[in-house]
């Protein structure tokens, strides 16, 4: 079988012969969720809109300049330091180090 001479009705058969291929297009990111993003040279927040194959786009965002204890702050999303984005907000996905999702996201500068 010549592949560069299959018909799409033939290619149509073959896909029909491996069952549904779901892919993740937005790999683990969920958007809607609220996230904790580290990157390589801040902590952000943020209400996740949009995946982009390079950037992640944020509502509701923050720059948190500083956690205090890093565990707890996870736990009860309360932040030694807060400073909130106007607008959306977009985070290069190469620069991103790790991310968890959030119950809350910090709205208030503190």
């Amino acid at each position: 079988m010549n592949i560069e001479e299959l018909t799409i009705g033939q290619v149509q058969e073959i896909k029909q012969m491996f069952g549904k291929c779901e892919t993740a297009q937005n790999g683990p990111w969920q958007v809607g969720k609220n996230y904790l993003v580290r990157t390589v040279t801040m902590i952000n927040s943020g209400r996740l809109v949009a995946v982009y194959p390079m950037e992640l786009v944020f509502e509701d965002a923050a720059w948190i300049a500083d956690t205090g204890r890093f565990h707890d702050s996870l736990k009860t999303c309360e932040f030694s330091e807060v400073e909130p984005f106007i607008g959306k907000v977009i985070i290069g996905r190469s620069a991103v180090i790790d991310a968890t999702i959030i119950d809350k996201l910090p709205t208030k500068q503190k």
